[in-house]
């Protein structure tokens, strides 16, 4: 019962959280909003560009999708869309021009930290 009672407090404070997460934005310095920016226009341009396969232009819409959500923090937007991305990088269906691009978003991303 006890277990039972903790896994309800637990839930409860989960969507707490997440409630007065919801309004929050977090401050960006000018230098992280230019490394998101030039992140999301090259990522873009893979996702428009029909010789690039649909996983990785998949993959380049999701990462925009990413750091164009407000509720985390730069870092954490930047470290996830550079995870959705390490995968597509590696693939050998990738072409140069857009494994370079991704590889150039990386190194735009990386630096960003809270």
């Amino acid at each position: 019962m006890r277990i039972r009672s903790i896994y309800r407090l637990l839930f409860a404070l989960t969507f707490v959280r997440q409630d007065n997460l919801q309004g929050m934005i977090f401050p960006m310095d000018p230098e992280t909003q230019r490394a998101i920016d030039q992140s999301k226009h090259l990522l873009k341009q893979i996702g428009e560009d029909s010789s690039v396969p649909r996983n990785i232009r998949r993959a380049a819409n999701e990462a925009i999708a990413v750091l164009e959500n407000e509720v985390d923090s730069p870092a954490v937007r930047a470290q996830n869309a550079i995870s959705i991305l390490d995968e597509p990088s590696q693939d050998p269906n990738c072409p140069n021009h857009a494994r370079t691009k991704i590889w150039h978003v990386s190194s735009l991303l990386e630096p960003i930290r809270d």
